[in-house]
Formats: C-alpha cells, structure tokens, sequence
C-alpha cells in the first residue's frame, strides 16, 4: 500500500509540479493553493478523515495516503523544475528552438527526477507508518487482509503473556521505515553530483 500510493503520488503531483514549475504566475497560483490547503493538515488526521468518509480498505487506504502526498510531490516538483529550467543549458536549448515540451521531457524533467526519486522513497517509509496507525487505530485495512497495525492491535491485550506478539510486528515497522529511509539516503547520494563531490 506505501508503494501504491506513493508511486500515485508521483503520477499525480509530479506533472502538477512540472507543469506549475515551468509555467508559473497564474497557472502556479491555480496549481499550488489548493495544494497548499491539502498540505496545511497533519497527513495523519487527513487520511482519519477520508477513510472515515470513504470507508475502509486497501484500496482506500492507498488513495487516502495518495491524496495525502500529492502536494509533497508536486512541491518537490515544483522546486526542482524551478532550479533546473535557469540552468544554461537550458537556456541554450531554448536559444536553439527547442520546443516547450522537448525542453521539459529532455532537460528539465531527467534533471528534476532525482529529487522526486529521493522523496518516494521517503514518502513509502511514511506511509508505512501511517497504514501501520490506521490499522492499529481500526480505520485502516480490516481482517483478513494483512497488516502490521492489525498485528500490534491484536497483540495489545496479551503484551504480558506473549510479548513477542507485539515485539516483531513493532520490529518489522521499524526495519522496514529504516530501510526505506536508508534506500532515500543512498539515492540522494547516488543521484546528487554535488553530494559526492563534498
């Protein structure tokens, strides 16, 4: 599910960013404020709020935790298309004619990508989290479907008699945030030309 909705988050904000990146003025204003009003509320309390609208469920759970990206994606975007389209060498390719949508798929898209790749990583380690309170909280996924929230519900009552019930799930949430927060370091490095130079 934090894969699903991250990867819809970038379906979805990325283009919204690109596109309110390299246009700015009005279509930025149009693209970025309600965005913005999305982003005003704690992603967690949002995603309570539309799973109690919208009911329960996997599918659910993962367009809630898309809705709730979206504008962390598209601001990602946004920023990386704004640093990238004054760069010279995208001034040249302008000066040599290149059209809007060849100068965004070849110059500015490739080049803004890195920061995008970097925050679904970290945006799939979040949302882990969030699926794993929801769960926990009974507004996430429901039995028989398979979740560490469910587990550590289910745990709760007997942390005396069978710790261990709620040790591993708990574990098994933090290795897998861990991990994934590794993954967007090592990304970011890999993918940074002026990180490996420092």
């Amino acid at each position: 599910m934090a894969v699903t909705s991250a990867l819809l988050a970038v379906v979805v904000g990325g283009p919204l960013g690109l596109v309110a990146g390299y246009a700015e003025g009005l279509p930025d204003q149009l693209i970025m404020r309600p965005l913005d009003v999305l982003m005003a509320f704690p992603a967690v309390l949002l995603a309570i709020a539309l799973m109690s609208v919208f009911g329960t469920g996997a599918i659910l759970l993962s367009i809630a935790l898309a809705v709730v990206y979206t504008p962390v994606m598209a601001r990602v975007a946004r920023a990386a298309v704004l640093a990238t389209k004054i760069e010279v060498y995208v001034d040249g390719a302008r000066a040599l004619g290149a059209t809007v949508p060849r100068l965004v798929l070849t110059h500015i898209l490739p080049n803004a990508a890195a920061p995008m790749l970097v925050q679904t990583s970290v945006l799939m380690a979040i949302g882990i989290l969030i699926e794993a309170a929801l769960s926990f909280l009974g507004v996430g996924v429901r039995p028989p479907m398979p979740s560490l929230g469910l587990m550590l519900a289910d745990g709760r009552g007997f942390m005396v008699q069978a710790p261990w019930m709620v040790v591993f799930p708990g574990l098994a949430v933090m290795l897998a945030v861990l991990g994934f927060n590794m993954l967007a370091d090592g990304l970011r490095d890999w993918l940074d030309p002026q990180h490996k130079a420092a």
